[in-house]
């Protein structure tokens, strides 16, 4: 059957013990609606609460709240129950009275994410996805340093880490350790870059902390700087530690405008990239700017001008699908939105060193 997290905000007057009671109520009948309360999540300072929920479907979770006191949720997801241990640490109570009955969670579901990005030097896209010594030694040091600082890797592959942190000091902590290993490796062929951004697992999207991820990959892989830091982290690590940031060249904070600027541009570019007649014009109109303004925005924020940014998203793009082996260079031309192929590979060698042709056999 499958799992869902709920998503509920509620009054300020609303206590751990109130939503403990309210989960309560919703055990007591879950079995007419065909439900099991696996936990839940409440945050006294931001007053939102998170239920794990065992159901046939969304329907069942809203008649089943309805019933029991009225509260139904505001927003529903389906989820992993791996991918939410991954996490939130748990997928049922943390602790039960003698009786076997949870007692009243004060456990907040809010996290801090940090997107771990492996970055090729211009001469080292050819061995980037080789797995050596130096790649090893890269991510064992990661691995070292997430433990150490309590964090929680959700995923890994062979170019990014994406790590979930309770505290957001030991994130920023977490951050500059990693910055100083991998500079302590002297690894030629990549480097490392980090964004981080924080949040709660349920929104609007239909992911778990889609938001959250969406907007420390992007911001890692669109500003240039070792550590990207959303507007948020920074508010919060300076509430619990004014030297959270004393180490300010290793640091790029947003501004909350500029994070809205990247987010409604990248919703955009996400969805449209690979139409050939995509024009600056038309990504400029989303983000409610005239063309020039969004030129000295992004000009800014990037230090790259919008047709430049969009031409290196492609290309982006056309890498990993050549590091797939996803088909010829004609085909991966067109897919990524280049309308020649003999440009798209003009561009990808001034990009990368090596003409597309030469990468594919390499990763045949």
């Amino acid at each position: 059957m499958p799992i869902y997290m709920d998503r509920h905000d509620v009054s300020e007057s609303v206590t751990a013990e109130h939503v403990a009671q309210l989960h309560k109520e919703d055990l007591k009948i879950q079995d007419t609606f065909g439900c099991r309360g696996l936990t839940y999540w409440f945050d006294d300072k931001r007053k939102t609460a998170f239920c794990l929920v065992e159901a046939p479907n969304e329907q069942a979770i809203r008649a089943m709240h309805d019933k029991a006191h009225g509260q139904i949720p505001h927003s529903i997801i389906e989820v992993d129950a791996g991918v939410v241990e991954s996490f939130l640490g748990r997928i049922e109570d943390p602790k039960k009275n003698q009786e076997g009955i949870s007692e009243s969670i004060d456990d907040p579901a809010f996290r801090t994410i940090m997107v771990i990005a492996k970055v090729p030097s211009f001469s080292g896209y050819s061995t980037f996805y080789q797995i050596d010594e130096s790649f090893t030694a890269y991510f064992e040091a990661i691995r070292h340093v997430i433990k150490a600082n309590d964090g929680r890797v959700v995923r890994e592959s062979k170019d990014l880490f994406i790590v979930s942190f309770e505290s957001v000091s030991r994130a920023v902590a977490a951050s500059l350790e990693i910055n100083s290993a991998c500079q302590e490796l002297h690894i030629d062929s990549f480097s490392s870059k980090i964004g981080l951004s924080a949040g709660v697992p349920v929104t609007e999207k239909k992911s778990i902390f889609e938001d959250t991820i969406n907007l420390a990959d992007r911001i890692c892989a669109m500003i240039p700087g070792d550590i990207i830091v959303s507007a948020e982290v920074a508010e919060l690590a300076l509430s619990e530690n004014i030297n959270a940031f004393n180490n300010t060249q290793n640091f790029v904070i947003l501004k909350s405008q500029e994070e809205n600027l990247i987010t409604q541009l990248m919703d955009f570019i996400d969805s449209s990239w690979s139409d050939s007649n995509l024009k600056v014009d038309d990504f400029s109109k989303p983000a409610g700017l005239s063309k020039s303004q969004l030129y000295r925005k992004l000009k800014t924020l990037t230090g790259k001008s919008p047709n430049t940014f969009l031409k290196d998203y492609r290309l982006k793009k056309a890498l990993a699908l050549l590091n797939k082996n996803s088909g010829n260079v004609s085909e991966i031309a067109f897919e990524t939105g280049f309308s020649s192929p003999s440009y798209f590979s003009k561009c990808f060698h001034k990009k990368y060193g090596h003409s597309p042709s030469e990468y594919l056999p390499a990763n045949a």
